[in-house]
C-alpha cells in the first residue's frame, strides 16, 4: 500500500490528463470555501487568482480544457452562488432609525416668522438694495459722461445706506446670513465696480489711459480680495484688517468732488495706494473708535476745513493711512 494514498489518487487516479499539474493549480488558487467567504464582505474583493469578487456571485478564472483539440482553448467557467454573510459587528448593534432628508427650503430670516420681524427684515434689506441701485446709477452717470460729480454723490449715498443697513439689522435684531451675503455682493457692485468706473471718468483727460486703467482695475481686484477675506476672517471689535472698501469709496468720491484740479499723476498714485491699503494686514481703527477720541482732535479737522478744505482732506486721509503701520509697529514691539 502506498505511503501517501491521497497523493497517488491525485496523480494517477485522476480522470483528467496531467492530473498533477491540475491539482497544483487548485492548491495555488486557494480553497473554494475561503473564496466563498470573501463574498459576504463589504466592497469588492480580489481572490488569490486575480478575479474580482462582488456581491453574492463568484466567477472562477477561465481554464483551458486539456482534452480539447485545436489551437483555440475551450473556456471553463464555474459560478458559485452564496448568500451574503452579515458581519458580526452589524448583528451586535441595534438598528438605527433612518435619517431624515435635509430640508430643501431654508428661511432667509431665522427665528420667529412674525409679521413685525418680516417687516423689519424687509426694511433692512431695502437699504442694501438702495445701495446697490445707487451704485449702478453711478456707473450709468459715469459712462454717459453726464456728470462725474453726480456719480460721486451717488457713491457717497451708497456709503450712507451701507452703514445704515448694518446698524438697523443689529438694532432691530434681524441679522441673518442672507443679509450678510447680500451686503457683501452690494458692496462689490457699489464699491468694487462703481467706484473704479467713476474714478476712471474723473481721471479721463488728466492722466494717460495706460496709467488710469491699471490703477482703476487694481481697485476692483483689491476690493474683491478685501471682501472675500472679510467674510471668512474672524471679526475684531476694535480694528479692521486693512482699510475697508466703504472708506476707500468714500475717499475716492470726496476726492472727486473736492479736488477736481489735482494733477493726474498724483491722482493715479493716490488711487493705487488706496487700493493696496485695502489688502494690507495693517490694523485700522473703526469709525466708532475714532469718535471716542479726545474732542480737541476732532475739532482740528473742522478748523482746517475752514482754512483750506482740500489740504485738510488730504492730511486726514494720509494720517489715517499711516495710522495702520504705526499701530502695527506699536503692537509688535509691545
Amino acid at each position: 500500500m502506498p505511503r501517501a494514498p491521497w497523493r497517488r489518487r491525485r496523480t494517477t487516479d485522476s480522470p483528467r490528463p496531467a492530473g498533477r499539474r491540475w491539482a497544483g493549480r487548485l492548491r495555488r488558487s486557494g480553497s473554494l470555501a475561503r473564496q466563498v467567504l470573501l463574498v459576504g464582505r463589504p466592497g469588492r474583493r480580489r481572490s488569490e487568482s486575480g478575479q474580482t469578487v462582488s456581491g453574492a456571485t463568484l466567477i472562477l478564472p477561465e481554464r483551458r480544457d486539456p482534452d480539447a483539440q485545436g489551437p483555440g482553448p475551450t473556456r471553463l467557467r464555474r459560478r458559485v452562488s452564496a448568500a451574503p454573510v452579515t458581519p458580526v459587528s452589524s448583528v451586535a448593534l441595534a438598528p438605527t432609525a433612518p435619517t431624515e432628508p435635509a430640508a430643501l427650503h431654508v428661511p432667509l430670516l431665522p427665528g420667529d416668522q412674525t409679521l413685525a420681524r418680516r417687516t423689519r427684515f424687509v426694511l433692512v434689506n431695502a437699504c442694501t438694495v438702495s445701495s446697490l441701485m445707487l451704485g449702478v446709477s453711478a456707473i450709468f452717470l459715469a459712462v454717459n459722461h453726464a456728470s462725474v460729480a453726480w456719480a460721486a454723490l451717488c457713491l457717497i449715498a451708497c456709503v450712507v445706506f451701507d452703514g445704515l443697513d448694518g446698524a438697523l439689522a443689529r438694532k432691530l435684531g434681524v441679522s441673518s446670513p442672507f443679509g450678510a451675503q447680500m451686503d457683501s455682493l452690494a458692496d462689490m457692485c457699489s464699491f468694487g465696480i462703481a467706484a473704479p468706473v467713476v474714478v476712471y471718468a474723473w481721471l479721463a483727460g488728466s492722466a494717460p489711459a495706460m496709467l488710469a486703467m491699471p490703477a482703476c482695475a487694481l481697485v476692483a481686484v483689491c476690493a474683491a480680495i478685501r471682501l472675500a477675506r472679510f467674510n471668512v476672517s474672524p471679526k475684531d471689535g476694535r480694528f479692521f484688517c486693512g482699510v475697508p472698501t466703504t472708506m476707500v469709496a468714500a475717499v475716492l468720491a470726496l476726492g472727486t468732488l473736492l479736488a477736481p484740479e489735482m494733477p493726474g499723476p498724483i491722482r493715479v498714485l493716490g488711487v493705487a495706494l488706496l487700493a493696496l491699503a485695502m489688502v494690507s494686514s495693517f490694523p485700522y481703527a473703526k469709525l466708532a473708535s475714532l469718535l471716542r477720541m479726545p474732542p480737541w482732535l476732532l475739532v482740528l479737522p473742522a478748523v482746517g476745513a475752514l482754512i483750506d478744505y482740500q489740504l485738510t482732506f488730504a492730511g486726514v486721509v494720509i494720517t489715517y493711512l499711516l495710522s495702520g503701520p504705526v499701530l502695527w509697529l506699536r503692537h509688535r514691539h509691545a
